[in-house]
Order: C-alpha cells, then sequence, then structure tokens
C-alpha cells in the first residue's frame, strides 16, 4: 500500500509515492519542465534489481545501459509504479534481435519460466521476421497470469501495431509508453501505433527483458500520473528480499567437483544435470552456507518416463503391507529421483521423486524407525502435488530452527514439521540420483 508524500500537480503533474510496506523509493530528483525523472542514471544501476541474470548481463557504458541478451531473463526497478508515462530509447546491435520491456511486473520470475509476470511491449529487430502470431516490434500483450483486453486483436490478447514503425539494427528507436488505470498506449517513434485496457495487474514493476538480443538502452525517463487506487487484486506482490543464487551463464556460487563439471551445467536460464557425474561429491552444493531461509526453486523432469513398481506409504509414514506383513506395491511411471539438501544434510531432503505420495516429503526423517511416529506423519506430504511428468514445479521451502514447511506448485504439503537434529547451519544441496533433471528460478531469501 502507498500513500502520497509528495504531489506535484498542476503545469506538470506528477506524483511521487511512498511506500509504507517497506518498498524501496529512489533518492528525490526534481523532475524536468515536462515532470519527468531520470529512471536511469546515466552512471550505474542504481535504482535497478538483476532478477535473475549474471552481473555481466547488464552493464552500464557511454550513458547507456547495456545487455548481452544472455541468460533471458529480466532487470527491473526497485520500486513500483503505478500510473506514468515512460519513454526510451533502444537499438540492437545485431540484426534479427529479440527484448522486450515489461510494466506492471512481479518482482520474481514466474513458475517455470525466466520471465516476469508482466505486460509485455515487444522489442524485435525488424530482421527477426514477423509471423501471423507476432509482429518484429510494438506488440503488447500478457505473459504468465497478467491479462489484458487489446485494441486491435489478432491472435488472443495480443495487441498488434497498426502501422510499422521501428528502425533497423543499429538504429535507435524512440518508445514512450502511457499507463494509466490499467490503460496502456505504445508509441513508437513519434507515434502512437497499439494499446490495450482492462490491464490486470496496473501496479507493479518496471522491467527491461534479456532474450537473447545484445541491446543498447538510453535516456530512460518516466513522469509518475495521479493514483487510480488499484485494489490488491490488480497490483503486483512487493520485493520481499529474495536473492537468486543461479546467474544463468556460469555456476558460480556453487561447489563443481571435476567429475562434475561436464554434468552439472548452466544452460542458459536452466541448470541442467544430466545423472552422470563421475565425481566422488556428485552433489551439487553451495558455498554458502545458510541459517534460516525460505528458498524458491523450479524444476522438471527430463527423461521419457517408464512403468515401475513403487511401494505405497500411508498418511501416517508407513509402508502399508498385507495381512503377511509384506510391502504393498503399485505400478507408476517413473521419470526420476532427486532431492534438495537442507542445511549441508542429506537426511534433511526435501525429495523430488514419482511415488504416489508425492514430492516434498523429507525422506530420511520418514525412513528412519528410530523417527517418532508424530514426526514421521509430519515429513509425509499432505497430497501429490506434483504437476505431469515433463512439467514445471515450484518449491518454496522455509526452515525456521528446526521447523520446515514446504509448498509445491501453491499447495502446502509439509507444515512446521520437526526435523530433530538438523544442522544449525549449511550450504543447500541439489541431490544426484542418477536421474536428469533441471532446475531453474533459485532463490533463497535469508530470515
Amino acid at each position: 500500500m502507498y500513500r502520497s508524500v509528495t504531489r506535484l500537480c498542476g503545469i506538470i503533474g506528477l506524483s511521487i509515492y511512498a511506500s509504507v510496506a517497506g518498498d524501496v523509493s529512489s533518492e528525490h530528483i526534481s523532475p524536468d519542465a515536462e515532470g519527468y525523472v531520470p529512471l536511469f542514471n546515466g552512471s550505474n544501476l542504481d535504482g535497478w534489481v538483476n532478477v535473475n541474470g549474471a552481473q555481466s548481463t547488464w552493464t552500464v557504458k557511454n550513458n547507456m545501459i547495456h545487455c548481452t541478451g544472455i541468460p533471458t531473463g529480466a532487470m527491473r526497478t526497485e520500486r513500483q509504479y503505478e500510473n506514468f508515462i515512460l519513454e526510451l530509447e533502444w537499438r540492437h546491435l545485431v540484426p534479427g534481435g529479440n527484448a522486450g520491456l515489461f510494466v506492471w511486473a512481479e518482482p520474481l520470475t514466474a513458475p517455470g519460466v525466466p520471465f516476469l509476470r508482466a505486460i509485455e511491449v515487444q522489442i524485435l529487430d525488424t530482421a527477426y521476421g514477423k509471423s501471423d502470431y507476432f509482429t518484429t516490434h510494438g506488440d503488447i500483450f500478457p505473459i504468465h497470469g497478467s491479462t489484458m483486453t487489446p485494441d486491435s486483436p489478432s491472435k488472443g490478447s495480443r495487441s498488434f501495431p497498426d502501422e510499422m514503425r521501428s528502425k533497423s539494427s543499429p538504429e535507435w528507436n524512440h518508445y514512450r509508453v502511457t499507463c494509466d488505470d490499467g490503460v496502456i498506449k505504445l508509441a513508437v517513434n513519434g507515434k502512437e501505433v497499439s494499446g490495450g485496457k482492462e490491464c490486470v495487474f496496473r501496479k507493479g514493476y518496471i522491467a527491461l527483458e534479456s532474450e537473447g538480443g545484445k541491446v543498447d538502452y538510453r535516456n530512460i525517463r518516466i513522469k509518475e500520473l495521479p493514483s487510480t487506487n488499484p485494489s490488491p487484486k490488480q497490483t503486483a506482490s512487493l520485493d520481499n528480499g529474495f536473492k537468486t543464487i543461479y546467474n544463468g551463464v556460469d555456476l558460480k556460487g556453487w561447489i563443481v567437483a571435476d567429475g562434475s563439471k561436464d554434468h552439472w551445467t548452466a544452460r542458459d536460464w536452466k541448470l541442467t544435470y544430466d545423472g552422470k557425474s563421475s565425481a566422488e561429491e556428485k552433489h551439487l552444493w553451495t558455498e554458502q552456507s545458510y541459517e534460516n531461509f525460505k528458498l524458491i526453486c523450479d524444476w522438471r523432469w527430463v527423461d521419457e518416463p517408464s512403468k515401475r513398481e513403487f511401494q505405497v506409504i500411508l498418511p501416517n509414514g508407513d509402508y502399508a503391507k498385507d495381512a503377511q506383513g509384506k510391502r504393498l506395491t503399485e505400478e507408476l511411471m517413473f521419470a526420476g529421483d532427486s532431492g534438495i539438501f537442507l542445511r549441508g544434510s542429506e537426511k534433511s531432503q526435501v525429495n523430488i521423486w514419482n511415488w504416489s505420495v508425492g514430492s516434498g516429503e523429507v525422506y530420511g526423517y520418514r525412513n528412519d524407525p528410530d523417527t517418532e511416529p508424530d514426526i514421521r506423519a509430519s515429513v509425509t506430504p499432505r497430497m501429490k502435488a506434483d504437476n505431469a511428468i515433463g512439467k514445471w514445479n515450484r518449491f518454496i521451502i522455509t526452515m525456521q530452527g528446526d521447523r520446515l514447511t514446504v509448498e509445491l506448485n501453491g499447495i502446502t504439503v509439509i507444515e512446521k514439521a520437526t526435523l530433530p537434529g538438523v544442522p544449525k547451519m549449511g550450504p543447500i544441496g541439489l541431490q544426484h540420483r542418477g536421474s536428469p533433471i533441471e532446475f531453474a528460478s533459485i532463490y533463497v531469501k535469508e530470515l
């Protein structure tokens, strides 16, 4: 929630808002005669947050923001914006380059993708080649959960520009984006060409997209307009302190043994494992240790599944048995076995697998015969919340003291389970179990 602390109306029509919920506000800069303030200071990236890229992805030179396009991802503003006029200039340095501008965006990547939930304003070089589904520039469309009614619909909710006005690489182009009360309009090189209305969100972050194209940005400035009081449902969530621990370029910050270097690999926004490490220590561990934290991690299986027999686990964590005491089994599709280790302990493993009990269970505690019955039940998932094999899943794991909570795809499957004897601090690990798997969007917030 925001309250107005300074309101400069009339001639300049500028409102500046300060957050009462901890949102970061940039240092006050007096607006120019038209009511604009710079969104980029020309010398560094103060006021911007690298969401999921490397330090090399976004740099400043010659009063320009330069993007390498690698990895796919975004850099966003530190604070949110509601109603505003945004102007910027951009140029692709290589013909056919791809990039974009996000408005009213979430602070972190959406599940299973390297992009933010937002309204996207397309930035494509003319050599990219248009299709029936998109043009080379000027398209406006909602992505990954956002919604918009386009002014000139073509395919679904995408608004096409009514005139092609962008200049080819390496010439500069000018965008003027007006966002007001859920309505967005885009002017390209001086003329309005596309837009949409009824946008959700209509308050959030502004972001520049990295998507393979080498791009320069300059003369980024913004004029804020009076608030129209969006509801909480129309407002993106606030940045609450998560930091990426995978940069999409290399495995900096992770311990990679010699026999693992060609097996745990950085492949753009995905951290991949082929299951074939020959190292003595095959797991992948963070260099940093963590005490109390919240971890976000996306994952998915990549192998073709096959049918296998698995033991049946009861809600209390015990194995189901027949009248003779033999463990019961069931046939399921199997795609792999992995997990996430907490605080350097293989026993405190949040499991990733295809058993019908579902991912998220703490195998080392549930399967320990010395575990108390109530603890065994608490580390057994309440339900199977896994998405279909091959689809992305998102864990949100909270470790506070000796208590563990695991959320899988928006469903709490483990809640405040006690892990007796868990180390007070240690690294986070991605497990080797011989199965190919992909990870992405790995963020940590220390508590």
